[in-house]
This record gives structure tokens, C-alpha cells and sequence, in this order.
């Protein structure tokens, strides 16, 4: 019985502890996902407004951009941004989903709806987008950028 009294209280005890470290993490994912959301909706404004300057200090050294046109690394991305011929009349930013790989990684995806052209040429009106983050030096920056077009069957 003496015994079973110690495994009940070590069980509550560690229960205790186990659910408080489960709130933190909740309540740390929520501060993150907050950030990136922040991140992700800058980026698109930059875009929006040629600003390459934002992406420099989004981006990591050693990012890849996977787009319709290919791989890109920072400085082709900057260039890219910055020298841009879309033409961005609104967009909007929604389904944010997080998954921390480790406090310092960050896997971020979320639905793009746009009204853009580039070259001319209407963007897709959808797409879903996918950016890994990794955070160095305290800061979050975009390791890893993708983006896939959406079908019509959403």
C-alpha cells in the first residue's frame, strides 16, 4: 500500500511536469508561428514592392528557392525580387501550418491567393507555399522556399 502511495505521488508529480512543458511548447509554437506568419507577410509585400533589400536579410547565406523557372540561391533571388516585372494587385495569406523539426528549425506552410502578373503573364491565382526557417543568431531566416501552383479542386 506505502508503495503504491509513492508511484501515485511520483506519477502526479511527473504528469505535473509533463503537462507544463506541454503548455510551453504550445504556447512557444504559437509566439513562432506569430513571427514567421509576420515574416511571410512582409516577404509578400516586398515582393509586391521590388524591395530585394528585405530579402537580404531574409534570407539565409546558403538558401534554395524552388520556383517554376528553377533553383535559386540568395543573390538570384535579391536580383530577382529587386528587378521584377510583376505587377502584384492584392494577395492574401491563410491555412498557416507549423511543425518544429527543433527550437531552431522550422518547417512553415500556408496558402498564397494572388491577383499578379510577371512579364505580362497571369501568376496563379493560388498556390501553396512551403518555407523552411532556421534560427541563427536569434533571428529567424528563410532557408528553404517553395511554392507549388494550386488546382482548381481546392
Amino acid at each position: 500500500m506505502k508503495r503504491m502511495l509513492i508511484v501515485m505521488a511520483v506519477t502526479i508529480a511527473v504528469s505535473s511536469v509533463a503537462l507544463g512543458q506541454m503548455k510551453t511548447l504550445k504556447n512557444n509554437n504559437n509566439s513562432v508561428e506569430a513571427q514567421l506568419i509576420a515574416l511571410e507577410k512582409q516577404a509578400w509585400e516586398a515582393w509586391k514592392n521590388r524591395d530585394g533589400s528585405f530579402y537580404q536579410s531574409l534570407l539565409s547565406e546558403d538558401v534554395v528557392g524552388v520556383g517554376s523557372q528553377g533553383i535559386f540561391n540568395k543573390s538570384q533571388t535579391v536580383k530577382a525580387i529587386s528587378t521584377s516585372t510583376c505587377e502584384v494587385k492584392s494577395y492574401s495569406l491563410d491555412s498557416f501550418k507549423l511543425v518544429m523539426l527543433d527550437k531552431n528549425t522550422a518547417v512553415f506552410t500556408y496558402r498564397g491567393t494572388q491577383d499578379a502578373t510577371c512579364d505580362g503573364k497571369a501568376e496563379p491565382p493560388t498556390v501553396w507555399a512551403s518555407t523552411v526557417f532556421v534560427k541563427r543568431g536569434g533571428k529567424w531566416l528563410a532557408a528553404f522556399h517553395q511554392e507549388t501552383p494550386a488546382t482548381q479542386a481546392q
